[in-house]
């Protein structure tokens, strides 16, 4: 199943619409819709180069990261408190709408 996530500007507006295939990691999906988004370990938990801004609302509705990706994201520049790493959000039909900028 897919979803449909809405890709932010740094003012919260939608840019674009962006489809996620349900059980594969949100990661992928912004890399398979050719955004620009590095993921430079390409999902292994390395690097942080796939870090997101969640909208306050979804990042509430979500499970908190694990401890290791809450290690990694202490150690980010750019960090927000709605922040996570795209490579370990597990895309579900009930994240359909999950609204999202990537960081810059």
């Amino acid at each position: 199943m897919t979803i449909t996530c809405h890709l932010l500007d740094a003012d919260g507006q939608a840019l674009r619409e962006v489809p996620a295939q349900a059980g594969r990691s949100l990661m992928r999906s912004l890399k398979d819709a050719g955004l620009d988004i590095e993921a430079s370990c390409e999902g292994s938990l390395a690097c942080g180069t796939c870090l997101v801004h969640l909208d306050e609302t979804w990042f509430a509705r979500l499970p908190a990261p694990a401890p290791d990706e809450a290690a990694l994201l202490d150690w980010l520049d750019g960090r927000r408190p709605t922040s996570r790493l795209a490579c370990q959000i597990r895309v579900e039909q009930a994240m359909d709408g999950l609204r999202l900028a990537i960081a810059a």
